[in-house]
């Protein structure tokens, strides 16, 4: 729609129409092979020739359109563009409605604005904002999309986090200890409380937790990325006891298994650091390094 000397290249692959996901009409052909028609469709409906093909990319999804040249004359621009504003309006869902009135204004007029805008002459500067003229609320993604799940937080604010949780679940009860037999002594080694999530969120500062509510998954995906000293399973949180670890396959030769066990310590052992019973596992069976000595 931006110029009528525009052409078009488009490698489909995740299933999304115009306003939200794409959704299944015919179940006699695959999702992929559904979804790769309606593609076409659209340049179709924009008034393309478009022609299919099959790259030679190491990909599923490799199929793709191209559009070179227009099926009607530049005269009917107009038209063509009032044709185009229709079929994007016929494949709203309900979803959409809530979305407008979210953003300060309803799908009437929406609607309305669009079949107004395809009915008028076609602006003679093709450098006016497509926002303006076909899709009037709408706002695009920065270029750089910030990332939010909890990686980019400061490293000193994610420790503190995790220090103050790990407190919070050992001194939480009655301590829990398990018992092991390590060299035919008996070891205790205290695993502390569960709590759920809300309990441990209303231990926390206000600072902190509008810190977390600033990330995707907040609290939970910071201690599900701490995965070394806790474990969340039904939305409670656990210190994980690496006793109860699944010990790795024996199938790789003892060499490689030797060379592999080496290089995996590279970082410190946070219960070694910080756990008042220390690490519930030897030196030699932990899969972290117990001071900076054993380091790679």
């Amino acid at each position: 729609r931006s110029s009528y000397s525009c052409c078009f290249f488009v490698l489909p692959c995740c299933f999304f129409d115009f306003h939200g996901k794409y959704s299944r009409r015919q179940s006699k052909k695959t999702q992929y092979r559904e979804y790769l028609d309606f593609i076409a469709q659209v340049g179709f409906v924009c008034g393309f020739h478009v022609e299919e093909d099959c790259l030679r990319i190491p990909s599923t999804k490799r199929v793709s359109f191209i559009g070179k040249s227009r099926t009607y004359p530049a005269a009917e621009r107009a038209l063509m563009d009032k044709q185009i504003t229709q079929f994007i309006n016929s494949r709203r869902t309900c979803a959409v409605a809530s979305c407008d009135r979210r953003v300060g204004f309803s799908h009437k007029d929406y609607c309305g604005g669009l079949c107004r805008e395809a009915g008028s002459r076609p602006p003679e500067d093709e450098t006016e904002t497509a926002g303006t003229i076909w899709m009037p609320g709408f706002q695009p993604r920065e270029k750089v999309e910030q990332i939010r799940n909890c990686a980019s937080l400061p490293r000193d604010f994610v420790d503190e986090v995790v220090l103050n949780v790990a407190n919070l679940l050992l001194n939480a009860g009655p301590q829990k200890s398990c018992s092991d037999k390590q060299d035919g002594n008996m070891n205790t080694w205290n695993q502390g409380e569960s709590l759920s999530l809300r309990e441990v969120a209303e231990h926390l500062n206000k600072e902190t937790l509008k810190k977390l509510k600033s990330e995707y998954g907040g609290l939970q995906t910071l201690l599900k990325n701490n995965h070394q000293v806790f474990e969340v399973l039904n939305g409670r949180v656990h210190i994980r006891d690496w006793r109860k670890e699944k010990p790795p396959s024996n199938t790789k030769p003892e060499v490689k298994r030797r060379l592999s066990a080496e290089a995996f310590k590279t970082r410190l052992c946070w219960f070694f650091i910080h756990h008042p019973d220390g690490c519930s596992l030897p030196s030699e069976a932990c899969p972290y390094a117990h001071g900076s000595e054993e380091l790679r």
